[in-house]
């Protein structure tokens, strides 16, 4: 499966590199984490509830930073298990970009993923609109967390 998207984000580049990096609001912002923990400077491990049609699960899995380019790229891989559910593999680049002179922030990313187990056995079409469904609540949120911060 491959997803690419932009998100334009109200704040400069170097601000939304820094919570892309901080695990607090990265565990607030995304769907259905129930932990994020930083295990050193490019690798995480978390735990997310997530339900992918009739398929619940809660999955645990590691993710690492590379390709570092701060404060403009990286790239994400990683591997989580759901038990009996299945469990999914993944990569995403994910690049920041400035725009409106710098005011403002592009965030574009380009993922590929695959499922195995149950969840594979649900068809691609359920996947990817969930996938898409989850990376939309993913960046609403993550917008909305600069617009409470302006607001503060």
């Amino acid at each position: 499966m491959e997803l690419k998207d932009t998100y334009d984000i109200p704040v400069p580049v170097e601000t939304v590199w820094a919570a892309l990096n901080d695990t607090e609001i990265l565990a607030a912002t995304i769907p259905g984490c129930q932990e994020l923990t930083r295990d050193s400077d490019t690798d995480l491990s978390a735990k997310v509830k997530l339900k992918i049609g009739p398929v619940s699960a809660i999955f645990s899995g590691n993710v690492t930073l590379s390709d570092l380019q701060p404060p403009h790229a990286y790239t994400i891989s990683g591997k989580g298990s759901g038990g009996v559910a299945g469990g999914a593999t993944g990569l995403a680049k994910v690049t920041l970009s400035p725009i409106d002179g710098g005011a403002g922030t592009r965030l574009s990313y380009d993922v590929s993923a695959a499922v195995t187990g149950k969840i594979a056995q649900l068809g691609s079409r359920l996947i990817e609109s969930t996938s898409k469904k989850l990376a939309g609540q993913f960046f609403a949120a993550f917008a909305k967390h600069f617009e409470e911060q302006s607001q503060e």
